[in-house]
């Protein structure tokens, strides 16, 4: 008898977030590829279906529900879950079918991943309606889910102390990973002239928000004495005038900083790995995907001094609390450049989805 784990891939039909989305590509491609003998995985998806460029093959089946993203988020997060039916379900995000269940004598478990609390650690940086659907969801999560995987221990510690004791007790630490295939592409230096970028600058990732720590980075930027270009990833879409100010309250010109937003894994990849160096400033134990993906294509890295931060990148990054970052900024130029490329190289070996995949697999084998 062939048990299937079913995944939730309702961000590749209709993503709100790009990491999002290429996370849960790449998880369901590393769980078939990994899938133990007598063992399978298909799909549950949200009308119309898995676009045919979704990237995923050998899945098994799909599980396509009548209702859109929208409409099936509301249905969800109301505990309504029509055409489910039993089995092992596995969602790469918080959204997922949680109701009611008899994990034992039903064969049914539903297992759900966190990858940020924002709505616990900076909710005044979110609508008031995202907030409190967040707590809401997380509310459920602790009610029906068998299992709940977040990405770091710090995560995990974090989460016990806004959660209740039931939840922390279904808490199961599984890491992230760059999208699979991510390197720095043949092609870099045109894609950097097609997003009208330089080839020499330092690199940061983040916008406006207080907790994505800019002000903090740009003036570690110009105590450093870094008189280059600074590019700016990930700037949610209208913050770029704020992203300029921010830079010139800490003495870099407008002209100097390049604001960017979301961009797709080559375009991402060719960026980071022209960097002289990868800024990591944020405060939040988010999963720092910026700075994984910085791993992966061997760039220097300097970071805020978090628990998140130490957990992730180990040694392969320099480390100064927020107001000091100037002198880890001016080591990683210098003295540490190489020592740092090679330990972002050697620390990024151990980021990846076919591992991740292995204790997902474990996971459920568990329960």
């Amino acid at each position: 008898m062939t048990v299937t784990l079913r995944v939730v891939l309702d961000q590749l039909v209709t993503p709100t977030s790009r990491d999002l989305a290429e996370a849960s590509s790449s998880l369901a491609q590393a769980l078939v590829d990994t899938a133990p003998r007598g063992c399978d995985v298909a799909a549950i998806v949200p009308s119309p279906g898995l676009p045919d460029d979704s990237g995923i093959s050998g899945l098994s089946g799909e599980t396509r529900l009548s209702m859109r993203r929208r409409e099936l988020a509301a249905s969800w997060q109301l505990g309504v879950a029509p055409g489910i039916g039993r089995g092992l379900i596995h969602s790469p995000t918080p959204l997922a079918p949680l109701v009611r269940h008899d994990r034992v004598n039903e064969t049914h478990q539903i297992v759900v991943t966190l990858w940020d609390l924002r709505a616990w650690e900076t909710p005044d940086e979110l609508p008031k309606a995202e907030v409190l659907a967040q707590r809401a969801l997380l509310s459920r999560v602790g009610k029906h889910a068998d299992a709940v995987v977040v990405p770091t221990h710090a995560m995990a510690q974090r989460l016990a102390e806004v959660a209740k004791a039931k939840l922390v007790s279904k808490v199961r630490v599984i890491g992230g990973a760059p999208v699979t295939g991510f390197r720095a592409p043949s092609d870099a230096v045109g894609r950097l002239r097609a997003l009208d970028l330089p080839t020499s600058f330092l690199s940061i990732a983040g916008g406006a928000a207080a907790s994505d720590g800019l002000p903090a980075a740009f003036a570690g930027v110009a105590a450093a004495g870094w008189t280059g270009d600074v590019v700016v990833i990930d700037v949610p879409e209208g913050e770029e005038p704020a992203v300029a100010d921010i830079a010139s309250a800490a003495g870099i010109s407008e002209a100097r900083v390049h604001a960017r937003g979301s961009l797709d894994q080559w375009d991402r990849a060719a960026v980071l790995s022209h960097g002289a160096v990868f800024i990591a400033p944020s405060t939040r134990t988010d999963w720092p995907w910026r700075a994984v993906d910085a791993l992966a294509v061997g760039v220097p890295i300097v970071a805020v001094n978090t628990a998140v931060h130490r957990e992730v990148l180990a040694d392969a990054a320099v480390y100064a609390e927020a107001d000091e970052l100037g002198g880890a900024v001016a080591r990683a130029l210098g003295e540490d450049a190489e020592r740092l490329r090679v330990l972002a190289g050697d620390r990024a070996k151990g980021f990846a989805w076919q591992s991740c995949a292995d204790r997902v697999w474990a996971l459920h084998a568990e329960l």
